[in-house]
């Protein structure tokens, strides 16, 4: 994807051929645009489009003017923020998408984007930068794999963009964060939004070679035959019904202290996810390509961790297979003997997910020794069922690991909610033929699925995203989503702090 070269410069010129503009209700100019006063023009321009209805400032409304009439700019876009006092942060960010999609097919090559002016209650002006850098830089996303055919790609213009800010370290920090995590997104998004005869378990594998090769990670790659003879029973037991080649990829990032124990991101990996022998509905069974959506999130954050190079250590493992129903897939009913040494009595093949985890977080354990684990899957349907679309599920061991979770997803908009975690729903998951069964019934089914995964995690603060309902959107705008990479690699950075 290409990239937009960021900068900082709070003088008003004549150098770019674009100039953004934030407008509140009523026409109004923020305050902090007075480096509009040199060009008093302008400022009379706004005043007059107001007035003549043409551009009231409605939140997330934009208008093009071509040539106005000072001859110091070519192009003015004025971008509505609606009420000042009535700003939030989803307000500001659909202002700015509005802006950068306004943008798209123009031809303004050099930016100046006065909107970081502007800001939510309690947000500073990094803040505003850092998420007008992911948000002008994430517009470029294109999916533009070769089974798309004639789709014609996208050919952004844009090369650079200037910000009315002082180049202070952290405004400069900022600016990369923003445009690290859009890049990580767009790795996250076209894995997920591959087809799954493409985007297999080899080619996962495959992908975090090449950024190991890029940035500098350590990659590791465990196959069938060796996780066998290791006894993940309870991965292989989900493999054994696929010709495909199932892996276990391991990527290490070393940015800290060689001392310093890492933090491990686990990512679900389910390349295609047809139930097995719990077969599912064959309605919107094409978007099961999406279950490997905490896969793809793991090496999106991976390839910001690369752009950014933090001082941290961390390591991913993933998990990766396709469910398939065949004449040896498991069947309910069957035992399986988990790395732990724990047995699982399977009731249900599409619980697939958490058979996976359940020998990745403990392989992950055993291998790396981190400090902390978070995991992530788009696990259970019942999560979209209680939280919708528009946040991810949080489940936690440790409540102050919960608590930095839930502010990262505040301070990047990339929201989770906390759910909790009991020995009332882990009553849920007993059988009378195995240490444990994989599913609790349909009551509680996000929270039953954590207390699974929360039974393989010893002595470590741990904690659990499903992602369920916010790693793609259906519908006409079908398409991954490329969260919660920016959650996740604030979560990272904040853990530095």
């Amino acid at each position: 994807m290409k990239r937009i070269s960021f900068r900082f410069d709070t003088t008003y010129n004549s150098d770019y051929d674009s100039l953004i503009i934030p407008v509140f209700a009523d026409g109004q100019l923020p305050q902090a645009c007075a480096f509009l006063d040199t060009d008093s023009e302008l400022a009379n321009l706004v005043k007059d489009l107001n007035d003549s209805a043409d551009f009231t400032g409605g939140s997330g409304k934009t208008l093009m003017v071509m040539q106005p009439s000072s001859a110091s700019i070519k192009r003015l876009l004025l971008v509505g923020f609606g009420k000042e006092e009535s700003l939030t942060a989803k307000s500001y960010l659909e202002a700015i998408k509005s802006a950068a999609g306004a943008l798209e097919n123009t031809g303004a090559i050099d930016v100046l984007n006065a909107c970081v002016l502007v800001q939510p209650a309690e947000r500073s002006s990094d803040w505003a930068v850092r998420h007008n850098a992911q948000v002008f830089q994430q517009n470029f996303y294109d999916y533009a794999h070769e089974s798309r055919g004639e789709h014609k790609n996208k050919e952004p213009k844009l090369e650079s963009m200037a910000f009315t800010v002082e180049a202070t370290p952290t405004a400069t920090f900022a600016a990369q964060q923003g445009q690290a995590s859009a890049l990580g997104m767009a790795v996250t998004q076209d894995l997920a939004n591959m087809p799954s005869n493409f985007c297999t378990p080899a080619y996962l594998a495959e992908t975090a070679i090449e950024l190991g090769k890029t940035y500098g990670f350590e990659t590791h790659i465990l196959e069938r035959a060796e996780m066998i003879e290791m006894g993940m029973g309870s991965f292989m037991s989900v493999a054994q019904g696929t010709d495909t080649p199932p892996k276990m990829i391991c990527l290490s990032y070393k940015g800290g202290a060689a001392d310093k124990a890492p933090i491990a991101l686990v990512g679900k990996g389910v390349t295609f996810d047809t139930g097995g022998i719990s077969l599912k509905p064959g309605a919107s069974m094409d978007e099961m390509k999406y279950d490997m959506g905490g896969a793809a999130t793991v090496l999106g954050v991976f390839k910001a961790l690369g752009e950014l190079k933090p001082n941290i250590n961390v390591v991913g493992v993933i998990p990766s297979t396709e469910n398939m129903p065949a004449g040896n897939a498991i069947k309910p009913g069957d035992v399986v003997t988990s790395l732990s040494g724990l047995t699982i009595e399977i009731l249900n093949t599409d619980a697939e997910g958490r058979l996976i985890l359940c020998d990745a977080l403990t392989y992950a354990q055993q291998t790396y020794k981190p400090a902390k684990i978070v995991d992530m899957a788009t696990l259970t349907g019942a999560c979209i069922v209680a939280l919708g679309k528009h946040v991810s599920g949080l489940l936690a061991n440790n409540q102050p690991m919960a608590d930095a979770l839930l502010a990262a997803g505040e301070e990047t908009y990339d929201r989770f909610w906390q759910l909790p975690l009991g020995e009332e729903w882990d009553e849920q998951l007993k059988s009378n033929f195995a240490d444990m069964a994989n599913i609790g019934g349909p009551a509680g089914g996000t929270i039953t699925a954590a207390q699974f995964l929360a039974r393989f995690v010893k002595d470590v603060d741990w904690a659990h995203l499903d992602i369920a309902g916010t790693a793609w959107v259906s519908g006409d705008k079908k398409g991954a989503t490329g969260r919660p990479v920016p959650a996740v690699l604030q979560y990272l950075l904040n853990e530095i702090k």
